[in-house]
């Protein structure tokens, strides 16, 4: 019997945002993006959660910003396709990892979270301290 195999995808979802809380609740979409991947039988990478870790990369500082980005882009050509969840719209670094796949010839699908309602609702809860504790969304 043949082993199935699994879909290297990357993940593009915002993570710069207006300010503190935007960019944490970003970043508990992109968690939720990731798993929803894995969930599905894909195998996600998403460089704008590893690349921005403290001690990695300052997404504050242009340059290094710019580092990410291309960083992210260099790995991600070796993904299957490109998966862009677009709840929380569409950013500028999405946008140039989305034009990236298209000159690449990889395929990009748009994707929104499932029950992405109660995601944000438990999300802005997590992020503006009215329950401190990590959830699977």
């Amino acid at each position: 019997m043949a082993k199935s195999l699994k879909k290297l995808v990357v993940v593009e979802s915002p993570f710069r945002g207006k300010g503190y809380h935007e960019t944490e609740i970003n970043i508990l979409y992109a968690k939720a993006c990731v798993r929803d991947c894995l969930t599905r039988g894909e195998y996600p990478y998403a460089s704008h959660l590893f690349y921005t870790q403290d001690g990695i990369l300052n997404d504050r500082d242009e340059k290094e910003r710019n580092l990410g980005i291309d960083a992210g882009i260099a790995w991600a050509s070796k993904g299957d396709k490109r998966v862009v969840y677009i709840d929380r719209g569409i950013s500028e670094g999405m946008k140039k990892g989305i034009e990236t796949a298209k000159k690449q010839g990889i395929p990009v699908e748009e994707r929104n979270l499932p029950n992405y309602e109660e995601f944000l609702k438990n999300a802005e809860k997590i992020v503006y301290g009215k329950e401190y504790r990590f959830k699977h969304f």
